[in-house]
C-alpha cells in the first residue's frame, strides 16, 4: 500500500496498515512533518473548528454531541499512542483558555458554558475580567473560558516520534520523492514519481493543507490557508512564568484569530491568520509584523522583546469546517481540520488505515460522498474576499 505524505495523517495510517500486515511505503515531497505537521502551534485541544453551538444549529443535538465526544476520543487515542511508543514529544496536560474579545463575547461563553454542561456533559470555568489575572497576565481580554482537557506538545518532536514509530513497525519512508501522477491499471494503482514508478494494491492521500494536481479531485475539496506564527527569543524564567501561570494553551474569540503559548524554553509563541493569503516569504515577513504588533497589544510588558523566529505553513479548510475521511475517485483520503489536527489528524489516519486494511467501520467522519467546492479548482481566489468578510464580523460582532 502506498501512503502520499508523511505528516500526522499520513505516519498514523501507514503505522496502522503495517501493523495489520500490510506493505506500506510513504511518499513524501519534502522531508517528514515538513508541512503543517511541524509548523504548527502545538495546541491540542477540545472540540472542533465549530464552536458547540454553531455545530448544534448545523448538524443538530445528538450529532454534535457524537462530534465532540470524537474530538475528546482523538485527544486519548493521542495520548495512548504517545505512551506507547515512548515518544518524547514535551506532551502536558495543560487545558486551554479561550480569551474573550469583547465584552458580548464573554455573554456567548456563558451560553457556551451551559450548553457544554447540558448536552455534552463537559465541564468548563469562566474567568471574569476581574480576575483573569490569576491565568493571564494581560488586561487585552473581557474574561476567559478555561477548559481543563486540553494540552500541548512539540509539534515537530511529536511528527519525529510518530515517523519512528512507523519505522519500527515496518514502514518504509521515502521522502524528497514527489508524486507526480497517479494512474490506475488493472485494478492496482501506478504512482509515478519523482524517483520512479511505484505500484501498488491501495492509495491513501494525506497531503491536507498541500494537496496538489497529482490528486484533483481531493483539491478541489479542501482549502490550504495561511497560518502565520512568530517566536520571541527565550525569556527570563521569573517573566515566562507569569505570561500563563498555569502553562495553559490559549487563544481569542475573535475571527481572525490570535494562538499563544509559552514554551519549554520559555518562549512565547504567538500565531495567527495575519493574512488570509497563500504563504510567501513576502506574506511571512507581512504577517511577523502584524503578530509582532498584536503581541504587544496582549502583552505590552513583552514590547522590546526580540524576535527570534517567524513562520508559517497551509492548514486545509473544507466547505463545512469539518474534517473528513473516505474513499474519493479510487484512493483514500483524510483531512480538512480547520487548524485541529494534531490530535484529529492522528485519529482519523489510523481510522481510514483501519477501513484500508478491510475493517467494516461505520463512523460520523467517514463519507464517500465529499462534495466538491463550487467554481473551485485548487487555487483559492477567493481568500481577500473571505479574510474581509471576517475582519468586518471581527469589527461588528
Amino acid at each position: 500500500m502506498a501512503v502520499i505524505g508523511a505528516g500526522y495523517t499520513g505516519l498514523a495510517a501507514s503505522r496502522q496498515l503495517a501493523r495489520a500486515g500490510a506493505s506500506v511505503v510513504v511518499l513524501e515531497r519534502e522531508r517528514v512533518g515538513w508541512g503543517a505537521s511541524s509548523r504548527n502551534g502545538g495546541q491540542v485541544v477540545t472540540g472542533l473548528k465549530l464552536d458547540p453551538s454553531t455545530l448544534v444549529t448545523r448538524v443538530g443535538p445528538s450529532r454534535a454531541r457524537e462530534l465532540f465526544d470524537i474530538s475528546l476520543e482523538s485527544i486519548a487515542t493521542l495520548e495512548a499512542l504517545i505512551a506507547g511508543e515512548a515518544i518524547e514529544c514535551e506532551y502536558e496536560r495543560t487545558g486551554h483558555i479561550e480569551a474573550a474579545s469583547k465584552r458580548s463575547h464573554f455573554d456567548a461563553f456563558r451560553q457556551q458554558q451551559r450548553l457544554l454542561g447540558r448536552l455534552f456533559e463537559h465541564r468548563v470555568e469562566l474567568v471574569s475580567r476581574a480576575e483573569q489575572r490569576r491565568e493571564i497576565a494581560s488586561d487585552a481580554y473581557y474574561g476567559l473560558l478555561v477548559d481543563e482537557r486540553s494540552a500541548a506538545l512539540n509539534p515537530a518532536q511529536y511528527v519525529r516520534g510518530l515517523n519512528a514509530a512507523a519505522v519500527r513497525a515496518g514502514v518504509v519512508v521515502a521522502e524528497r520523492t514527489a508524486v507526480e501522477r497517479l494512474s490506475r491499471k488493472s485494478a492496482r494503482w501506478a504512482i509515478e514519481t519523482s524517483c520512479g514508478v511505484v505500484d501498488a494494491r491501495d492509495v491513501l492521500i494525506a497531503t491536507n493543507g498541500y494537496t496538489d494536481g497529482a490528486a484533483p479531485a481531493l483539491q478541489r475539496r479542501l482549502v490550504p490557508i495561511g497560518s502565520y506564527v512568530i517566536a520571541t527569543e527565550p525569556l527570563p524564567v521569573s517573566v515566562a512564568a507569569t505570561l500563563l501561570p498555569r502553562r495553559r494553551v490559549a487563544f481569542d474569540s475573535k475571527h481572525f484569530l490570535h494562538y499563544f503559548r509559552v514554551t519549554r524554553d520559555a518562549r512565547l509563541l504567538f500565531g495567527g491568520r495575519a493574512e488570509f493569503a497563500q504563504p510567501t516569504p513576502g506574506a511571512t515577513r507581512r504577517a511577523a509584523a502584524i503578530l509582532r504588533r498584536d503581541l504587544a497589544k496582549v502583552f505590552p510588558q513583552l514590547a522590546a522583546t526580540r524576535i527570534e523566529y517567524a513562520w508559517s505553513g497551509n492548514v486545509a479548510f473544507t466547505r463545512d469546517q469539518l474534517p473528513h475521511g473516505g474513499r474519493l475517485d479510487e484512493t483514500y483520503y483524510a483531512g480538512g481540520y480547520c487548524g485541529h489536527g494534531i490530535a484529529m489528524a492522528t485519529y482519523l489516519g489510523a481510522l481510514v488505515a483501519r477501513r484500508m486494511a478491510g475493517e467494516p467501520i461505520e463512523h460520523p467522519l467517514l463519507n464517500d460522498r465529499f462534495p466538491a467546492i463550487p467554481l473551485y479548482r485548487g487555487k483559492p481566489w477567493f481568500l481577500p474576499v473571505v479574510g474581509a468578510y471576517y475582519t468586518l464580523r471581527d469589527w461588528i460582532d
